[in-house]
């Protein structure tokens, strides 16, 4: 009897603590970053700017951690900023996707966004192969040809767009200024 309650008791708390466990990485953004995200909401060129810093930084960590002495749980580290890099980077991509019907103008940041993909993509493949993080490397991988493509794509249509519609003088002082006071 003593023993069913014990294993009774085990159980209850694991199923507790694995939810808070699971709430704690559902996101891959610290609160910094996500008040960097919020800060740049409203002019598209900035918050490109800080998706590439952000993703930079999974990169610099994941090659931090796969280079020097090794040590214990860094597949799994790998494999945790590989999800991490992921998720941002899929989040960056539905922003481009809501840029582009929208007409927001992200030329200036889209030839550094390339370029970067072409860094991201040489980093994530450096860690030796792992079943570990072998899927999570190759969803990474997906989610940057999603990036370059998007990118790539919207680059040539904002420049037909602007092309055609060439922003206001008032306009460009006010994406040169910031928003009105309000």
């Amino acid at each position: 009897m003593r023993h069913r309650l014990s294993l009774l008791l085990a159980l209850s708390l694991a199923t507790l603590i694995l939810p808070l466990h699971a709430q704690k990485d559902a996101s891959a953004l610290t609160d910094g970053e996500v008040e960097q995200l919020r800060d740049s909401a409203y002019y598209p060129n900035d918050r490109v700017m800080v998706f590439i810093k952000l993703l930079d930084s999974r990169v610099k960590r994941l090659q931090e951690t796969n280079t020097g002495p090794r040590r214990p749980g860094r597949e799994r580290d790998t494999h945790d900023l590989l999800e991490q890099f992921t998720s941002i980077a899929d989040e960056l991509d539905d922003n481009l996707d809501d840029y582009g019907p929208h007409h927001r103008d992200v030329r200036k940041a889209l030839p550094k966004l390339i370029d970067a993909t072409e860094r991201w993509g040489t980093a994530i493949k450096s860690p030796p192969d792992n079943e570990t993080y072998n899927v999570s490397r190759k969803l990474a991988l997906e989610a940057i040809r999603d990036i370059r493509e998007s990118a790539t794509q919207l680059l040539e249509d904002q420049k037909t767009w602007f092309a055609a519609h060439p922003p206001a003088k008032e306009e460009q002082n006010r994406k040169e200024t910031g928003p009105p006071p309000q």
